[in-house]
């Protein structure tokens, strides 16, 4: 596969309008945040109603910004939610462009 433009296909007012639903909104229900070399990891809290949101959030994310690669850990014994957000060289800048920050 060839190399994918590190851009999203949402209008800047669609990214407005529709943050909340997208990474942003998703970042905000995190209980921590951590930049990687290629992008950000996620914790969240092991709950029903936080999965399902991950899973509605990826779903979205893939169809506008097709060059993110997405990784959900699910520990056993109920251990809190891991998702890795990454991609190419320049993705860091790319999500921190978006306003998602390390700190909660």
């Amino acid at each position: 596969m060839g190399s994918m433009p590190i851009a999203c296909t949402l209008t800047p007012e669609q990214l407005r309008c529709e943050s909340a639903e997208l990474l942003p909104g998703l970042c905000s229900l995190a209980d921590s945040r951590t930049w990687t070399s290629s992008g950000i990891q996620l914790l969240f809290a092991p709950r029903s109603e936080h999965l399902q949101t991950i899973a509605r959030v990826v779903d979205r994310e893939r169809a506008c910004c097709a060059f993110l690669t997405f990784r959900l850990e699910i520990p056993a014994g109920g251990g809190p939610f891991a998702l890795e957000v990454s991609g190419p060289a320049g993705t860091t800048e790319f999500l921190a462009g978006l306003g998602l920050t390390a700190a909660p």
